[in-house]
């Protein structure tokens, strides 16, 4: 783990993801509660979701060490022995996602795939808002996927409240600020 001042944690590909992640997931969340009826600027920021998942799965295999799965994804021993320890109040010492933040990272990423399929697949026989592949497979399949689209809308939204509510923890119990390097890429050490 480096250590010192101001050190490079969080690549440029990785932060902006992030924030356009929070920015396309508000807006795809907020157009599929609350309108307008036709659904086609909810269609536009999901498939913006589906974009971001996309490249971040791909940079999580080809991207700086911080943004490696390889690097941050650890075993259940690992996770395990993380956990032990947070309700300690001292800062983690990680650098980059903890074993525990990496689960969610996966987990959320996993939730925002079967999120984005379906939606793709879902079809409220309205013959207005039919996702774009739902031609393609049967009325079960359609009505599965719009079944599920909704729940895991709701998910992902208790997702980001843990995220947030992790983030203060960290903030105010730990004395860790995890949201200056996702916006500078440096943690101070």
């Amino acid at each position: 783990m480096p250590s010192g001042s101001g050190e490079q944690l969080w690549d440029p590909v990785v932060r902006v993801l992030h924030w356009a992640l929070v920015l396309s997931f508000a807006t795809a969340w907020g157009l599929g509660k609350f309108g307008p009826d036709q659904m086609t600027l909810h269609f536009y920021a999901g498939y913006t979701v589906a974009a971001i998942v996309v490249l971040r799965v791909l940079w999580g295999f080809v991207g700086p060490q911080t943004a490696r799965f390889a690097s941050f994804v650890k075993g259940p021993g690992a996770v395990l022995r993380y956990a032990r320890h947070l309700p300690d109040r001292k800062p983690s010492n990680t650098w980059g996602h903890n074993p525990v933040g990496a689960l969610f990272v996966v987990g959320v990423l996993l939730v925002l795939a079967l999120q984005i399929l379906s939606g793709l697949f879902a079809d409220p026989e309205d013959y207005i808002n039919v996702g774009p592949l739902a031609q393609y497979v049967s009325s079960d399949i359609t009505r599965k996927a719009l079944s599920l689209h909704e729940p895991l809308s709701t998910l992902l939204l208790v997702m980001v409240i843990a995220h947030i509510a992790a983030i203060g923890f960290y903030r105010r119990w730990k004395g860790e600020d995890l949201v200056t390097p996702m916006i500078t890429g440096r943690k101070k050490g």
